[in-house]
Formats: structure tokens, sequence, C-alpha cells
């Protein structure tokens, strides 16, 4: 497929917060707050925002008539949340260590970031990772270059953690860096995030994974069909209830709009984003930058 600069998403485009549906409110504002560190900076009856610095990072909303989702199904598989050192990391690993031990799943060296991996007390996916500099990070044909090689959390944390980073870092800031999501196959996650939405792919595994950015990022989202192949559009379950992205400005909103439009995909355009669901019924919300939705 041809394409020009219509065609795709503005370089500075970014990840905005995720909201997850929950069923103990209490309990997930919690873990995110007093093991993973972010702040609360809101939370007005069954709902919570929480980031850092007056950014959010995720949108928690109580939703207890909700089941959990069913094995194998499509929806979230992890939040990643990026850390602006690995000093700032490591005292948010140290953190989940001490508060909820067993939530840990991993941790891996991915060529381009170092990245530890959690599964949250309602079974949601969560990546906390630190990226390298661009400028180590190796390309070829379009594609960067990523791998899955160990990482010792015990050296990373002997490493990068000391009484000052762990008094100094709920101060520094963070954002949702990528969020990965189970689909039921990869040509139509191509279709719709690469085609229509309008991302770059910069890394495939075959039929198995597809990863895609804006501006040359290693994933700002990745799809996978690992615990999910096969799957259908997804029910009205606990788990992911929204992706935010954000784009610079309206004119961007605009021509996003127009380009849903075009191939068809229904949308809801409020006059501050524009929201439509993908072949899996995972919610897309896209905001402008300057027009930031409520």
């Amino acid at each position: 497929m041809t394409t020009t600069s219509a065609d795709r998403l503005a370089d500075d485009t970014a990840m905005g917060a995720v909201t997850l549906r929950v069923r103990d409110l209490d309990a997930m504002i919690a873990y995110y707050r007093d093991a993973v560190t972010l702040q609360v900076l809101a939370h007005v009856g069954d709902s919570a925002v929480l980031g850092r610095g007056g950014a959010a990072v995720l949108i928690l909303e109580r939703a207890p008539e909700l089941a959990a989702a069913p094995p194998r199904s499509a929806g979230l598989f992890h939040t990643a949340i990026l850390f602006e050192s690995e000093a700032a990391l490591a005292a948010a690993v140290y953190s989940v260590a001490r508060h909820a031990p067993g939530t840990f799943t991993g941790s891996a060296d991915h060529l381009v970031s170092k990245a530890f991996y959690f599964t949250d007390p309602e079974n949601n996916g969560l990546e906390l990772y630190w990226d390298r500099a661009r400028d180590q990070w190796s390309w070829a044909h379009g594609s960067v270059e990523m791998d899955t090689l160990f990482l010792d959390p015990n050296r990373f944390l002997s490493e990068h953690l000391t009484e000052e980073v762990v008094a100094e870092a709920p101060a520094t800031g963070v954002t949702v860096g990528h969020v990965h999501l189970s689909v039921g196959d990869i040509a139509s996650a191509r279709e719709f995030y690469v085609d229509r939405l309008g991302f770059d792919a910069t890394a495939s595994l075959g039929g198995q994974a597809l990863f895609v950015s804006a501006g040359g990022y290693h994933h700002h989202m990745a799809m996978n069909t690992w615990n999910s192949a096969g799957a259908g559009r997804r029910a009205p379950a606990l788990g992911l209830g929204r992706v935010d992205i954000v784009v610079p400005d309206a004119d961007e909103l605009g021509a996003l709009g127009e380009r849903m439009a075009h191939y068809r995909v229904p949308t809801r355009d409020d006059g501050r984003s524009v929201s439509f669901n993908d072949p899996w019924d995972n919610l897309v919300r896209v905001v402008a930058a300057d027009r930031p939705a409520a």
C-alpha cells in the first residue's frame, strides 16, 4: 500500500492513559499507589486517576457487575509504564518487591529497553521499563532490533538502587510508553493499526506479534496472539476499558477522523476526541494535546 504523510500518525504522537475496569477499586488503588508508586491524582465516586506530576497514567473504574474475561480472549496483554531513569525504575521495582512480591512475573533486556513484568491483583498485565537512548537502537530495513535477554533483577537493583533514589523517585515523571494487546490475528491487527489508524510497523514475529509506532519509537503499541489466537470480539468484562492516544493538535485529530471515515470505521467525535473500536472491540480514544478531552 502506498502511503503519504496524510496516511500516517504525526511523529510526536504519544500514548495517553489506559482505563481499566476493576472489581475492587480500593485494592487496585492501593496496589498502584503503594506498590507501583503512582500518585492518586483524582478519586471521585467509582473512578480514580493515577499518575505522577499531574500526568495521568491509569484510570480505574469500578465495575463490579462485570465478570473476569474468559481465558484466551482478546484484550489487554499489558500496560507499559516508562520511567525516566534506571534509578527511578529500580525504586519502583523495589517498591513492588516490598509491597506485592507475588505479582512479579519476570524481567528482560530487550536491547532498546530494560523491563520488569507484573500481574496486578485483578490479573491485568503490567510492565515497568526504561529506554536506552535512541542512538543505541539498531534498525535494519525499517525494523528495530529487539530481543528478550536475561536481566537479573537482583543485580539491577544492586546497581541502581540507593536510599536517595527511593526517597526521590516518586517525584520523577512517568508516562505510558506503550500498550500491548492480545488479539485474534496479526493480519487484521496490521490492517487496522497500520493501514487505517496510521502507525508504522517497526517489528514483527511472523503471525504471532506486531509492533507499531509513530516517529521512529520502538513501539507505542503491540499486538500478539500468544494467548488469544482466533479470538473474536470481546464481550463486556473486567480488564481493559480504553486505550488513549495523544496526537499533537486538532488538525492531526481532524485528519485522523477523515482517514477513519474513508475506511468506513465507525467513529464517535465529540469535538475534543475521536473514538472507535478495533476488530476485537478494544475501545481506542484519540485526543489532541492542544484540546484535552475530559
